[in-house]
């Protein structure tokens, strides 16, 4: 197979993006090295923060804002201002989702919730000055926070099934010789990291999600 160069991108991800290691090159020219590419629309960054993945799909969001309160100043029903915002906007910030969540920190987290309280601004008028809390409460809306953890779960519920593609990430699970005489137990062994930088949504899983495959 012949290598297109102009559509090939080379990344070198953690420590080693600080060696002078040479560039890759075939008999058709060099590969060009980046630090940060977009995959199947994730922003993956050599140092694998989604900073840059937040930063962007913020920018994106928020420009869809703006047709929000187009619509609205159209004399839109707020019942339909909801709909447009949970159709248009808010996937946008879930895209994926499950790959990136457990990743986020807090002022991340933050930056996308700062959308939706924006869009609920714009769609109910009386929640300006309420707190966030109280503003998900009153407007029957979940945060995206939880919103994505509940995504996350049922994907990792889903690559325990043996029918999954990924169900081979899996480690080997305990005998059960061994699970069957304890009151509480997790079927997989939790893999231990020294880093959470290089940590998976699978290592996550293991480590927040088990109890519910014991429940299901």
């Amino acid at each position: 197979m012949e290598i297109n160069t102009t559509k090939t991108k080379e990344m070198i991800l953690g420590p080693l993006a600080r060696s002078n290691l040479p560039f890759l090159t075939t008999p058709t020219g060099t590969i060009d090295r980046v630090t940060s590419f977009k995959l199947l629309g994730l922003h993956i960054d050599s140092s694998l923060s989604w900073a840059n993945h937040t930063t962007i799909i913020v920018h994106k969001a928020s420009s869809r804002l703006y047709f929000l309160k187009q619509v609205k100043r159209a004399g839109l029903a707020t019942h339909h201002l909801l709909h447009f915002y949970i159709a248009v906007i808010r996937p946008v910030l879930e895209y994926c989702a499950p790959v990136w969540h457990y990743a986020l920190r807090k002022t991340q987290t933050q930056e996308l919730e700062s959308i939706q309280k924006r869009a609920s601004h714009i769609i109910f008028h009386f929640t300006h000055g309420m707190p966030y809390s109280y503003m998900l409460a009153a407007t029957n809306l979940t945060s995206l926070s939880s919103r994505r953890d509940d995504l996350s779960r049922h994907f990792f519920l889903c690559i325990t099934s043996p029918t999954s593609c990924l169900h081979h990430l899996l480690l080997p699970p305990r005998s059960n010789a061994v699970t069957s005489r304890l009151r509480s137990y997790e079927i997989y062994p939790r893999p231990s990291t020294r880093t959470k930088r290089y940590c998976s949504l699978v290592q996550y899983g293991l480590s927040h999600y088990q109890n519910r495959i014991a429940n299901s």
